[in-house]
């Protein structure tokens, strides 16, 4: 299993229903695309050793746990050599207040995402850690208002 289109009918179905639901029985999921219980978990099985499926985690309420405040930050270094690119990388591992972490293309070169209890804990976060990062230049910082839409789904066609 090397490409997307190595996938079947039915390895889309298998993988589309796991995305709902990470913890069905194996059984349910068996019945809901008409194999047999060894059949559906011999496929589970082969797409995760492919990669396919990376792992099962749990959806938590970020506002229940006091990290509510969702902020977006374009970061722009100030050199953007090799070694720069790795000190940068590394240290925004170690944060578990940094959610991801993407390097782009165009008017500055990483996206972060973060959380936070509130603006105030944002702010300590920024001045103790982000304008701390290796190589920081700038940074701007978007506040989510009102959270539209989020997933994680992949669409599976």
């Amino acid at each position: 299993m090397s490409k997307p289109t190595d996938l079947d009918r039915i390895d889309r179905k298998i993988l589309s229903i796991l995305q709902e639901d990470g913890r069905i029985a194996n059984l349910k999921l068996a019945e809901a695309v008409a194999l047999s219980p060894t059949a559906v978990l011999a496929r589970v099985q082969r797409l995760a050793r492919a990669g396919i499926i990376e792992g099962y985690s749990a959806r938590l309420n970020p506002s229940m746990l006091g990290a509510g405040m969702l902020v977006f930050v374009e970061v722009l270094l100030d050199r953007t050599t090799p070694n720069v690119f790795e000190q940068f990388k590394a240290a925004v591992q170690v944060h578990p207040e940094i959610m991801e972490c993407h390097m782009v293309a165009g008017g500055f070169d990483y996206l972060l995402k973060t959380r936070s209890a509130d603006m105030n804990a944002y702010r300590l976060f920024a001045g103790a850690v982000l304008w701390q990062l290796p190589g920081v230049r700038e940074t701007r910082t978007y506040a989510v208002m009102e959270e539209v839409k989020h997933s994680s789904h992949l669409p599976l066609r």
